[in-house]
């Protein structure tokens, strides 16, 4: 097991409790909850035209795979992986990836759950042979704690990617995943 800041769970009356997580479905009534109140989040920041989270039905499509985090059985954060083939001119060949809606539960913020979450998509992705990932995340100061773990974690800022067109309410980010 290892607690919410990712590390192996130390036994004692100060431990945390495991953090748990695993692929869920965006139709279970608490992770619809949450989806929906990324969604409203997001705009409360950016214009709608600048939101590019996705809703629980495009969460449940075939190339996308969502994973929830529990502690103590209650839904802490969620993440989502779409893969993708490499576009033409890639800087690396192979699958690509995409983190979407990435999301803390507020009653769970600071905990390391977004690490924790953010570093098990990671791992998962690498598993299935995605050589890179990708991310679109928000430019105001509200999203400077989600740009800040990013970076933390390998990413760096990029240009638009996919469909994506630019935008001043977004931050384009890209790490590899090979050796």
């Amino acid at each position: 097991m290892v607690d919410a800041a990712g590390a192996d769970r130390a036994d004692g009356p100060a431990a945390r409790p495991p953090l748990l997580i695993e692929v869920d479905s965006s139709h279970a009534p608490d992770v619809r909850a949450l989806i929906e109140r990324h969604l409203s989040g997001m705009l409360e920041f950016s214009p709608p035209e600048s939101v590019h989270a996705l809703a629980a039905d495009a969460l449940a499509e075939e190339s996308v795979t969502l994973w929830s985090a529990r502690i103590d059985g209650h839904l802490a954060g969620l993440a989502a992986l779409r893969t993708m083939p490499a576009e033409a001119g890639a800087p690396t060949a192979g699958l690509h990836g995409e983190i979407k809606s990435m999301r803390v539960a507020d009653g769970f913020l600071r905990l390391g759950v977004g690490r924790a979450l953010l570093q098990h998509v990671m791992a998962e992705a690498r598993g299935r042979g995605v050589t890179r990932l990708w991310l679109e995340t928000g430019s105001t100061p509200d999203f400077t704690a989600a740009r800040v773990l990013y970076a933390s974690e390998g990413f760096d800022e990029c240009g638009p990617f996919g469909s994506y067109a630019p935008d001043p309410f977004s931050v384009f980010m890209t790490r590899s995943l090979e050796p």
